[in-house]
């Protein structure tokens, strides 16, 4: 089904952030449903198949994180990309479009940034979903490299050698690190067209996501690298749904780690999947999401940004 949509921009921090809502309104009783797309660095159009979840009764809401996308891109304001900031733009994108009450699914990158914000317990969440995303990076670099380790022997050997030279920046390592995306971020080969605008903007953009992971996702040497929440997932209070792919680079460890962390979530695991399983099971991604969802759709308290 196809719904009507507005998209448009919402000042923050003097620069502009990007969004888009599919859908008009929520049938009674059901409550929107706000993403937060990988990377960090990337953009919202790889989650472009969950656009389908208004089919649900509720809008849906993407927005490009600043640096990204369409948003602003003020390649000069490094400082502007941490974790803070970011938590700041949640609360002004939910502030402008009046996300008063949400679900809320962070992918990835975006799963990490979700953990932060409700660690910090907002109001008006009525649910939590976590796909593919870690709770340490020193455990995701620890786990990516077992990964990377399975890569035919002369690919793996090209990879660290460009990594020690520190010329990431090479075709042959880019050529080479494709092998390991092929096999660990999305198993659809070619990408969906939605899949490749996400790596197309972030390949002619890529200051993010050098400054906060570094040049590919097993060698982490950006602001992120000792990034650590295990220990603080017990504040996370509110109903939450871990997925994540058989074949994810998020693999089961980093998954399981999520999902004891968190009392009384839910853990998925798409047996055909990697780490994009809304691209590679949409169809039953989303069923499984939606009953999720739909079971918590509740009773929240007031808002209070």
């Amino acid at each position: 089904m196809t719904h009507p949509s507005v998209e448009g921009y919402i000042p923050f921090q003097g620069f502009k952030t990007w969004y888009k809502i599919v859908g008009t309104k929520e049938d009674p009783g059901k409550l929107p449903l706000l993403l937060l797309h990988g990377g960090p660095g990337a953009c919202h159009d790889y989650l472009w198949s969950l656009a389908s979840m208004a089919d649900t009764g509720r809008r849906v809401i993407f927005y490009d994180q600043l640096g990204c996308g369409f948003s602003s891109l003020d390649v000069s304001k490094p400082e502007l990309w941490t974790i803070e900031i970011y938590l700041e733009e949640i609360d002004a994108v939910r502030q402008a479009l009046g996300l008063e009450r949400i679900h809320l699914l962070g992918q990835s990158w975006g799963g990490m940034l979700a953990m932060e914000y409700m660690i910090r317990q907002p109001q008006g969440v009525a649910s939590l979903t976590i796909a593919s995303s870690p709770a340490s990076m020193v455990q995701w670099v620890s786990e990516a490299n077992k990964l990377r380790e399975q890569l035919p022997t002369e690919i793996n050997a090209l990879l660290l050698e460009h990594e020690a030279a520190g010329t990431t920046d090479l075709p042959a390592y880019l050529a080479a690190m494709t092998e390991f995306y092929n096999r660990h971020v999305c198993r659809i080969v070619p990408n969906p067209d939605y899949v490749q605008r996400s790596f197309a903007k972030l390949a002619a953009h890529p200051e993010v996501y050098n400054t906060m992971n570094g040049p590919s996702e097993f060698h982490v040497i950006g602001t992120l690298k000792n990034w650590d929440i295990i220990e603080q997932l017990g504040t996370i209070k509110i109903p939450t749904l871990v997925t994540s792919g058989k074949y994810d680079e998020a693999t089961p460890l980093i998954a399981q780690t999520v999902h004891n962390g968190i009392a009384g979530s839910e853990w998925v695991l798409f047996e055909k999947s990697s780490h994009t399983a809304h691209v590679e099971e949409s169809d039953q991604y989303q069923l499984v999401l939606n009953a999720f969802i739909s079971k918590h759709e509740g009773r929240l308290a007031g808002t209070n940004f």
